[in-house]
């Protein structure tokens, strides 16, 4: 973990009351994920607001269809991967395909979700896979006016 990463987790915590499952999140990626590996690029990705608590992940997909992709949630964990199809090869060698320049990488990109974020869905079209997330928020945490007695 870098010397910031510390320093900035040490000054937060004595600030928060139950965030030391977020703050044990992060500080494990920066001790596994991100210690002198370079991140993988590989298929390109959007993160965009698209409104006040909604969010959509947008995954370049050219080349895949719905069959050759999984997208999952588990633990707080959104998970895009590739399937690799057992005929993929056998099927290449009988289409006629004399230029394959369109990659059909093996691949795996994975986002951490806040607890209160609800997948939506996920629809492929036209080569890009949107995954849609709204942020919950409960009664007890909107903004409300105390009547004071």
């Amino acid at each position: 973990m870098t010397n910031q990463a510390i320093s900035i987790f040490k000054q937060l915590r004595p600030l928060s009351v139950g965030y030391d499952d977020v703050f044990d999140h992060f500080e494990s990626m920066f001790n596994h994920k991100y210690d002198s590996i370079s991140l993988p690029t590989y298929p390109p990705y959007d993160i965009i607001k698209t409104g006040k608590y909604n969010y959509n992940i947008q995954v370049a997909l050219a080349g895949y269809g719905k069959k050759d992709i999984d997208v999952s949630f588990e633990n707080s964990v959104l998970t895009i991967k590739s399937i690799k199809d057992k005929d993929e090869k056998e099927v290449e060698d009988n289409d006629g395909i004399l230029h394959k320049g369109i990659a059909k990488r093996m691949f795996s990109k994975s986002f951490t979700i806040a607890e209160d974020v609800e997948i939506k869905g996920a629809e492929l079209k036209d080569g890009l896979l949107v995954v849609s997330m709204e942020k919950i928020i409960p009664d007890h945490k909107k903004a409300r006016s105390i009547e004071i007695k």
